[in-house]
C-alpha cells in the first residue's frame, strides 16, 4: 500500500511536489486508487461528492476560491472540509488560499502542490495509483525472459527450475526472479512478476550457494520486472500418466482471475530443458501471432486421411 509520503520520495520526483503543510498527515495510507477534482462539492453541493478520493484542485478550482469574498470563501471551505479528507493536491504552482492551509493544518489534511500542468499531474499520478493498488500475489517460482516471452517455471522444490533458468541465463536470456515471484495485475488484463526486494538479480543454485546473477553474467542478465506469458510446469516424467505428444489442447495457469497459457514438461536424467524451454518459447510467439503448428499438423494429417479415402 502507497503513503502519501512516498509521494514526495519517489525516484526521479515524476509529479515535482512540495508539501505546504510540512509532515502532516503524511503518514496516512492512501484509502482509494482514485484521482479527481472536488467538483461541485466547493459550490456547495455534495450529493455526489466522493471524500476518500485523493482531491485535485487545478485553475479552475483555486480561481473560483479567488472569485469568492472571504466570508464566501470561509463558508466554501468549512463545507468542503466537514469530510474526512484524505489529500488534496494543488497543480499549476498556484498559490493557495491562506484560508484553505488553515483548515488543512485544522483538519490534519495534507497539502500537496506540484508545478505540472493539471492535465500533466493526472497522467503521471494515475499509473502510480494504480500499480499501488493493483491485486498482488506471490508464487513458488522462477521468472525468465526468453524471446521477449516472460517464462515462468512451477514445479516442486528440487526438481531443477533454478538449473534450467540458470542454462538459459549462459545461453543470454534473463533473471528476473528466482524461487519466489511477485506478480500483481495490471487493470485485469496482464500481469507483471517481479523479484522479491532481498533476493533480486540473485538465485540459489544447489551444491554452490547463492550467485550475484548480474556481477557473474553482467547486467543484461537480469530484469527488474517482465510481463508475464506463459507458465511452464516441471514435473518427473514418472509421476505422468500420458505425456502430450501434439499439443492439441491447449491448457491454462489462473494466477488473480487471469487465464496463462500453459505447458507441462517431463523432466528425467538426459533431457536438455533449456533447449527444451528455448523452443516453447519460440511457439508460444508464433501461437500469439495466430500460427498454431499442432493445428495445422493436425489438419495436414486429416485432409491426408480424407484423401485416401476418396481414392
Amino acid at each position: 500500500m502507497l503513503r502519501l509520503g512516498d509521494f514526495l520520495t519517489r525516484r526521479g520526483d515524476p509529479l515535482q511536489l512540495e508539501a505546504l503543510t510540512g509532515e502532516l498527515g503524511l503518514d496516512r495510507q492512501m484509502p482509494e486508487a482514485e484521482v479527481a477534482g472536488p467538483g461541485l462539492a466547493l459550490a456547495g453541493y455534495t450529493g455526489r461528492f466522493a471524500p476518500n478520493r485523493l482531491h485535485v484542485l487545478g485553475e479552475t478550482e483555486i480561481t473560483y476560491l479567488n472569485s469568492l469574498s472571504p466570508e464566501e470563501r470561509r463558508r466554501s471551505l468549512t463545507n468542503f472540509f466537514s469530510f474526512d479528507l484524505p489529500c488534496i493536491f494543488v497543480t499549476k504552482g498556484q498559490e493557495v488560499p491562506a484560508e484553505l492551509l488553515e483548515f488543512a493544518r485544522n483538519k490534519g489534511v495534507p497539502v500537496l502542490r506540484s508545478r505540472l500542468k493539471t492535465s500533466e499531474f493526472y497522467r503521471r499520478i494515475k499509473p502510480i495509483v494504480e500499480e499501488a493498488f493493483a491485486p498482488r500475489t506471490t508464487l513458488h517460482g522462477s521468472l525468465a525472459d526468453v524471446y521477449g516471452v516472460g517464462l515462468l517455471f512451477v514445479g516442486r522444490s528440487g526438481i531443477g527450475k533454478s538449473e534450467c533458468v540458470l542454462s538459459l541465463i549462459e545461453r543470454g536470456y534473463s533473471l528476473v526472479s528466482d524461487d519466489i515471484t511477485k506478480i500483481r495485475s495490471i487493470e485485469g488484463r496482464e500481469l507483471v512478476g517481479m523479484s522479491a526486494d532481498i533476493t533480486r538479480f540473485h538465485m540459489e543454485v544447489r551444491g554452490i550457494g547463492v550467485i550475484n546473477i548480474s556481477s557473474i553474467f553482467g547486467v543484461g542478465s537480469v530484469r527488474s520486472e517482465k510481463r508475464l506469458d506463459f507458465v511452464l510446469t516441471l514435473k518427473d516424467w514418472e509421476e505422468l500418466e500420458n505425456v502430450d505428444r501434439i499439443g492439441l489442447d491447449r491448457e491454462f495457469y489462473e494466477i488473480l482471475g487471469i487465464r496463462i497459457p500453459h505447458v507441462i514438461i517431463p523432466v528425467k536424467k538426459g533431457r536438455d530443458l533449456g533447449r527444451l524451454v528455448e523452443v516453447a518459447a519460440l511457439d508460444q510467439k508464433l501461437k500469439n501471432m495466430g500460427q498454431n503448428s499442432a493445428v495445422e499438423f493436425n489438419q495436414r494429417l486429416l485432409q491426408m486421411m480424407s484423401e485416401r479415402r476418396i481414392r
